[in-house]
């Protein structure tokens, strides 16, 4: 479980800590489902519904991907790809398709609508067998619909009529344009659950599949989730993501508008950008919310460090720690001293690492920016899962107290309806 430490922030709470009054009312909201948007909750029990349901077919099909092809392209935006780059990313490398393995290649493409990017991604696959899986509830979201046009042009040109073998359709279970397609066509199906929005989707087959193909063990995952999910459901203040909810509600009621998450590991880029899909549509609506942003330590201490201590005071930062790193490496002695590291010489680079966080923290702490601790035990499947429920549970706590649905995204619409207007598409 994540550990949540609040001593970098004391200064802002009152010595008992946050009030929870508001947290416990959001708990009993989301947990008997008596809230706006209590029909998305459905991730509350995914874990155990994926793992008495699609796990065997996931796990199948993925192990059919890794058989025939060097390279899987995953097509989808938000939430239909976030979920899945972030693990790869934090539990494989960042550098995943560059590094020497046994599994294929993944691209990500529909998020955008760059022609370079969509070219340097066909260049980069060149003459090796490839499979699709579009991840989109309905098939009409622009961007992932036009990159999926191209792509499964490909296939089909390489492949001809086999090249529905290769399709994988992460849709609805019944309507929409893509589920349509993908069944008229015969392509291999999974659902996105109707209970559960897209942000909220990383632990179903949205996020699971393009995890498993890429060599993540998704039953240790999903049964480390479901632990999480049962744990996550304590009441008391004692539950770290009532501690966390807490906090942060009540330093934006200080003024505090920014929340700016921070890491030490460059493979958790990702994850912070789902962290910031998360929380930003989840809580920003009404005039109200907090602001989602994130930094990667050490290379923005170097650029964004400045505005951080000594700009405005409307941030608060948390920082993401794991306990034990997944690597080890020695800073070497060398002779004569000319660069005068000797001093570090024998220590462990992720020794050096955690001292230097706790210099930040003290630091920002002094420039009054308050500090939030989040602690997980190891980079890996559990510490991925962990990470993921106590992410998801905050959030929606968070945005209980808050006033707001946590599970619509009405905003979102405001700019598909001018798009599609511009673009000259017929109104039906």
């Amino acid at each position: 479980m994540v550990r949540v430490d609040l001593t970098g922030a004391k200064t802002f709470f009152d010595p008992a800590g946050p009030d929870i009054s508001k947290i416990s009312d959001a708990h009993r909201t989301l947990f008997e489902r008596t809230g706006e948007g209590a029909e998305f909750t459905g991730w509350l029990e995914l874990p155990e519904r994926v793992l008495k349901g699609e796990l065997k077919q996931l796990q199948s099909c993925a192990a059919k991907i890794r058989q025939n092809s060097q390279a899987l392209v995953v097509i989808g935006i938000g939430g239909s790809y976030l979920g899945a780059r972030a693990a790869i990313d934090l539990l494989r490398s960042p550098n995943y398709n560059l590094i020497q393995k046994d599994t294929p290649d993944v691209y990500f493409m529909g998020n955008g609508l760059s022609a370079a990017a969509i070219n340097e991604t066909i260049a980069l696959i060149g003459d090796r067998d490839f499979t699709v899986n579009i991840v989109s509830k309905s098939g009409g979201t622009l961007e992932p619909a036009l990159a999926f046009r191209v792509f499964k042009g490909l296939l089909e040109k390489k492949y001809g009529k086999d090249a529905k073998k290769r399709i994988v359709a992460t849709t609805d279970a019944s309507r929409g344009v893509l589920h349509d397609l993908a069944v008229a066509e015969g392509w291999e199906r999974f659902v996105v659950p109707d209970d559960v929005g897209g942000r909220y989707s990383v632990l179903s087959p949205v996020g699971l599949l393009p995890m498993a193909v890429a060599g993540i063990d998704i039953e240790r995952v999903l049964e480390a989730a479901e632990r999480e999910m049962h744990d996550l459901d304590l009441r008391s203040f004692e539950n770290p993501a009532w501690q966390y909810a807490g906090a942060r509600q009540h330093l934006y009621q200080c003024g505090r508008t920014v929340e700016i998450l921070a890491c030490y590991e460059p493979s958790f880029r990702f994850m912070a950008e789902w962290w910031k899909q998360l929380f930003g549509e989840s809580e920003g609506k009404n005039g109200v919310g907090i602001f989602p942003a994130s930094v990667e330590y050490n290379a923005d201490l170097h650029s964004m460090g400045q505005y951080i201590q000594d700009g405005p005071r409307r941030l608060m930062e948390t920082v993401v720690c794991f306990d034990e790193p997944n690597e080890a490496l020695k800073i070497p002695f060398e002779l004569g001293d000319r660069d005068k590291l000797n001093y570090l010489a024998g220590r462990d680079f992720s020794d050096v690492a955690k001292t230097v966080s706790q210099a930040v923290a003290a630091a920002h702490i002094k420039g009054d920016v308050p500090n939030m601790t989040l602690t997980v035990p190891k980079r890996d499947e559990e510490g991925f899962a962990s990470l993921v429920c106590f992410f998801e549970m905050s959030c929606a706590l968070s945005a209980y107290i808050s006033g707001v649905n946590p599970f619509n995204q009405p905003g979102v619409e405001a700019y598909k309806s001018n798009m599609f207007k511009l673009l000259g598409r017929e109104e039906k």
